[in-house]
């Protein structure tokens, strides 16, 4: 049986352990708020009081963070994961974070005598919650075929981006069309519902012709229906626009059309933060 340490039970880390759990294997979960890892306690998984504790006797550990102030709190420091993993083990940052922080972390890693890999995912709470995400990995692939097991659970597919950092620089990629997308359809929402056009036709057109994504289906139904269950945390998105742009200005480029969504977001940070991102229709429809 393999021990995996799970560090982070958020909107999208409390589906991915359970999957671990249900699965067989040997799970010890740490939360920075207690309360979320009452459930999985329940079902069988170990809570421990720190990272380090969570990571002392693991085979694998995994975080999945806000950020990368989160995820640098989670593994360095005298009660981080790398304080207490052993050498030889795999240490997973499936966070979106920015290239740079994995590399520090995949440095930090390795003076510990283990193996790294970046493994971000795409896909929702459900998609978490039911083992269908998709994994971007960056790092070695004999590490990633060590690891491949433990993120199979949790999966449907695991897609080995390249090296070290890899799988982050997609992600954020993936994210910038994500968000560019979604702050085009709350400007056209408003144009639609302000010029007077039947709505529920409107949309019925965009969903089912050319524009009409997967996202953009979910994400209109949504600002329709002003239902801001929270899939993916609005602040978030604002986050992963900021390090695609602080990425693409590493490699000596611009990304105008995240730094225009960018600022559509952070317009509804304040009374939607705790909102789905498709919420940032809201702060337009107020202002108009």
């Amino acid at each position: 049986m393999t021990a995996v340490a799970f560090l982070g039970l958020g909107v999208m880390g409390g589906g991915m352990a359970r999957q671990l759990v249900a699965a067989g294997f040997d799970v010890t979960v740490w939360n920075r708020g207690a309360g979320r890892a009452d459930a999985l306690r329940e079902l069988g998984a170990r809570v421990a009081p720190t990272p380090k504790d969570a990571a002392a006797h693991a085979d694998v550990v995994i975080s999945m963070v806000a950020d990368d102030e989160a995820s640098r709190s989670v593994w360095l420091g005298p009660q981080g994961a790398l304080a207490g993993i052993q050498p030889g083990r795999i240490a997973i940052d499936s966070s979106t974070v920015s290239p740079a922080w994995i590399l520090e972390l995949s440095t930090a890693a390795a003076a510990r005598g283990c193996g790294c890999l970046d493994a971000p995912v795409t896909g929702s709470r459900t998609h978490a919650g039911t083992g269908q995400l998709l994994f971007l990995v960056g790092g070695d692939a004999a590490t990633l075929e060590r690891a491949r097991p433990v993120l199979a659970v949790m999966s449907r597919e695991i897609m080995h981006i390249g090296p070290i950092g890899a799988g982050a620089r997609l992600k954020l990629i993936n994210n910038f069309l994500c968000g560019a997308q979604a702050a085009a359809l709350a400007e056209a929402m408003l144009l639609i519902e302000r010029s007077g056009l039947n709505r529920d036709a409107a949309l019925t057109v965009l969903q089912n012709g050319a524009p009409g994504s997967p996202l953009l289906k979910a994400v209109s139904a949504r600002m329709a229906e002003r239902d801001y269950t929270v899939h993916f945390l609005l602040p978030l998105m604002h986050k992963d626009l900021t390090y695609a742009s602080d990425e693409a200005h590493r490699h000596g480029l611009s990304l105008t059309t995240a730094d225009n969504a960018r600022a559509l977001f952070e317009r509804a940070l304040g009374d939607w933060s705790e909102a789905d991102f498709s919420a940032v229709v809201e702060p337009l429809r107020r202002d108009s």
